[in-house]
């Protein structure tokens, strides 16, 4: 069967189009016949070795959804025929974190199209704990591309403890994430603010709810604080912005981190923590439960995943250096 193979880390115009074998589901696996897949950022940092896989050719994509079309020893609960989502956390099921619900701290905890290979292909076999049931009104391409953003997303602002009526700010609200937590907190009636460096993208966001946006590249922090600080952050760039985040935060305000796109240090200063008693809450992925909420929530329409483009399968050079742009507002599915 078909699928994009990454023979090497030299960057996105490495995928090329191949063929692997079919899969077999193993006890307690689900063969998913792939209807879409979506692309993250994820897929260009391990296209550049940040991390390199661990075998190649390596195929990648996080997100998808489909149909199953095999059902392997001890699995119940999906048929073949069922229309699924893809959760893109991997743990082991066993450990105490597991069994617990909170699967991101599992010791062999592994994200697909990251660690194992992944969805950018016809067909693939995960553990069946690893699929939710597609809500009948989401679309395929909703459906196939939502997943790791929202998931991580929803994490985030839970994390943070976001009550309704609290006032966020979103830093770069044009990346996955950042889009996804946007809507989330429109839909979860937050008071949103957001930045960018494109004008553009502030007014989609205003369209999609936010109450104002400021330019990344200027002193948003000290714009932030005049517009009343804000209770939550969510923040993903990292040096390049984290200083401004911190401005922003009210006092007792908390900043949720889950990236660090323009770099993985920074530096801080430290009395501006404790004076104004800011928290940094560490957050990544999401827990089986927070995914299914996140798939609740979308495939209800009280938030709102916009896919900004859908690429045919052979298209996938042209979506990959799309995203590498940066010009898109909101996900880009991949249709098989």
């Amino acid at each position: 069967m078909k699928a994009w193979l990454l023979p090497s880390t030299d960057g996105p115009d490495s995928y090329i189009l191949g063929d692997i074998p079919e899969p077999e589901p193993g006890p307690g696996e689900v063969v998913v016949g792939l209807e879409v897949s979506g692309l993250n950022h994820l897929d260009l940092w391990v296209s550049r070795g940040l991390p390199a896989p661990k075998q190649m050719p390596h195929v990648g994509g996080a997100d998808g959804a489909g149909v199953v079309a095999a059902v392997g020893e001890g699995v119940y609960g999906f048929a073949v025929g069922d229309e699924v989502i893809i959760d893109p956390s991997l743990s082991c099921g066993r450990c105490r974190e597991c069994v617990t619900g909170q699967n991101v701290y599992c010791d062999s905890f592994q994200i697909l199209g990251e660690h194992v290979p992944g969805t950018l292909t016809e067909r693939i076999a995960v553990p069946a704990r690893s699929l939710v049931r597609k809500p009948e009104a989401m679309t395929w391409e909703v459906a196939g591309s939502f997943g790791m953003a929202t998931g991580t997303a929803l994490r985030m602002l839970e994390r943070a403890r976001l009550r309704e009526g609290e006032t966020v700010l979103v830093v770069g609200v044009g990346g996955g994430v950042s889009s996804a937590a946007m809507h989330l907190a429109v839909g979860l009636r937050a008071n949103v603010y957001v930045t960018s460096r494109s004008p553009s993208k502030i007014e989609s966001a205003l369209g999609a709810g936010a109450v104002a946006g400021f330019d990344s590249e200027g002193d948003f922090g000290s714009e932030m604080a005049a517009a009343g600080g804000a209770d939550v952050v969510v923040d993903n760039v990292g040096p390049a912005t984290f200083r401004q985040s911190i401005k922003a935060a009210r006092k007792g305000g908390r900043i949720a981190v889950c990236g660090a796109t323009s770099g993985p240090k920074l530096e801080l200063t430290v009395p501006h923590l404790f004076f104004r008693q800011v928290e940094i809450i560490g957050s990544s992925m999401a827990s089986r439960s927070q995914f299914a909420r996140a798939t609740h929530l979308v495939g209800s329409g009280q938030a709102r995943s916009p896919v900004d483009r859908v690429f045919d399968f052979d298209e996938l050079p042209s979506a990959l250096a799309l995203l590498d742009a940066g010009d898109q507002m909101g996900k880009l599915a991949i249709r098989h």
